[in-house]
This record gives C-alpha cells, structure tokens and sequence, in this order.
C-alpha cells in the first residue's frame, strides 16, 4: 500500500535572512513540514494548499516543487510525500488564523540552521536542502506560466458546425469544474485563452469561482497558431515579460509554438522537459515556474512539473 501526501516549506525573509517554518505534532512529539494525505479525487497540488490552511491558518500559492519524499512507515507501507515551496507574504500572515489541535499544537519560524537541529526525521532534509540551494542562486521567488489544454471536447467528426464553436463533453465539463482548485492552488491572477467555446468553457469555472481576469487572444486558437506562430510567441513573451501569474489555454496544434516560446527561457535539460508538454491530455496543465532575471537578464525556468484531473498523480 503506498500513501500520498503533500505539503510544502514554507518561507520569508526576514531582514534578508531565509526563514522557513515547522510545526510541532503533540501526538507524536515531533518538528515537521506541514503536510498531509490526499482526500479522495483530490490532486497533489489543491491537497497541499489545503493541509498548510489546516494546518498553520495561513492561506499560500505554491511555488516551484522540491522534491518527492519516499519512505517506509511503521506498519509497512510505502509514503510519498510531495513538497512544493511556498512563499508567506506580510498580508497572508496579518490574515493567519491558527488554532492548536490534536494535529498540530504549534509552529515556529526557524533559520536553516534551526531548522536542521530541530527536524525530527532524517528525510526532511531533502526538500530543505532544494530550497537552500534555490536560495542560494537567488530563484527562489518564482512566479507560475501555466500551460493549460482544453478539456476534453466533442470530437471533430460528431460536430459540424465549425471548430470555434465545438463544445464541451460532459466529461469536460467535470474536468473544468475539478481544474479550480487545482489552478488555484498556484495563484494565478491572469487567463489568456483562445477565444474558442472549448478553451473558454474550460478556465470559465475557475474565472467564475475566484474572480480571475480573463482575456481572450485569437493567437492561442489552433488557426491563430497555425497562420501566424511568430505572433503567437510573440503574445507569449509578452505575458512572461509582464511577471503575472498567468494561465494560458490553448488547443493541442498550438503547444508547439507555445513551447517553443518559453522554451527560450531555459538551458537545453528543461527545453527538453518541456516537449513533454506536448501530449498534453485534455484539462492537464504544465506548470513552469518562472524566476525573475537579474540586470539585463530575461526570466528564467526554475522548475517544470505536470498535472490536472485527467492525470492526477
């Protein structure tokens, strides 16, 4: 039996020293990452966001992932534990609202070095390490670039009345409706999207639900893609020279221009990663995490990681 869990590290700076925060488990007298097991039907990501609520009272985006933590437990079984990091701003700890529980009696912002003297099992130190190292090139302050393909949408030879206007399935449907939390979880403030039904159906629940802005481009349409790429990538650029926290939905003729594109901001190992993108199924996101270049330097990729409801994990 394997158990799967999720959490992060949290961090912020104080006086431009790296501080990271542990919480203290009463019922097992042990120094932690917050995390916890995945609800059923729930993916890694909205999982995490949801523990480090429960857990400290402090609502977070995630930032670029650590590392996947894998272990035997007591009884046997496997434990895998996803960590991402996630910076905590002033006004998220101003609205922090923490009450001692039989799961968590209390919590403690740390210096690295504490940090390690405190944690209780050895394994924690993987995903410390990760951040440290982030820290340590100063990528660590990441922003989202989150590629989303539509979800699953009638198919082209059941629907006659012109590809702009092809709708949904119901499955689809369940799909978008299930991509809320998950897109939450990263903190967008931003949905660029084709202006097709499908795309458009797609981020419409998320768009809904947490009051996103949504702007709708002809250059993520398969046409749009297809008759004019340079404009495509140039629309691409832009949004990642803006530094928001953007979603883009497309169609899958259009990922390669749209990778190609971002692909520019990273060495040859994550260009390589990110050509995964293109099998993308329908409502699976990849989620590039972008660090603002230093001088004359543009952005750069920190970290790529894949996910939605059509592939959980």
């Amino acid at each position: 039996m394997t158990v799967v869990a999720a959490g992060a590290i949290l961090w912020r700076k104080e006086k431009g020293e790296l501080r990271v925060l542990m919480i203290h488990r009463s019922r097992y007298d042990d120094w932690s990452w917050p995390k916890g097991k995945l609800d059923k039907g729930e993916a890694v990501s909205e999982a995490a966001v949801r523990e480090l609520k429960e857990e400290t009272g402090l609502k977070v985006s995630l930032g670029v992932k650590l590392f996947v933590s894998e272990y035997k437990l007591d009884n046997g079984s496997k434990k895998v534990v996803h960590y991402w990091a996630a910076q905590v701003t002033d006004e998220a700890l101003k609205k922090q609202n923490f009450t001692p529980d039989d799961e968590v009696s209390t919590f403690e912002w740390l210096s690295v070095s504490d940090a390690k003297k405190r944690m209780t099992y050895k394994h924690d130190n993987d995903p410390l390490k990760a951040l440290i190292a982030l820290n340590d090139k100063n990528q660590l302050d990441t922003r989202p670039f989150i590629i989303l393909r539509h979800a699953r949408a009638t198919t082209r030879s059941d629907w006659s009345k012109g590809e702009a206007t092809r709708p949904l399935l119901k499955q689809g449907a369940v799909q978008a409706v299930a991509l809320t939390n998950i897109l939450n979880a990263y903190g967008p403030k931003l949905v660029v999207t084709s202006r097709w039904k499908r795309c458009l159906d797609t981020v419409q629940p998320f768009i809904a639900k947490h009051k996103i802005k949504l702007v709708e481009r002809s250059q993520l349409s398969e046409l749009g893609a297809k008759n004019g790429p340079q404009r495509t990538q140039k629309l691409i650029n832009n949004l990642v020279e803006t530094d928001k926290r953007v979603v883009v939905c497309s169609h899958r003729p259009a990922l390669p221009t749209i990778i190609e594109a971002l692909g520019a901001y990273g060495d040859k190992a994550q260009r390589k990663e990110l050509e995964e993108a293109l099998n993308l199924k329908p409502a699976d996101m990849c989620v590039v995490h972008l660090a603002k270049g230093t001088g004359k330097k543009k952005s750069k990729i920190v970290g790529i990681e894949f996910e939605g409801p059509a592939s959980g994990d």
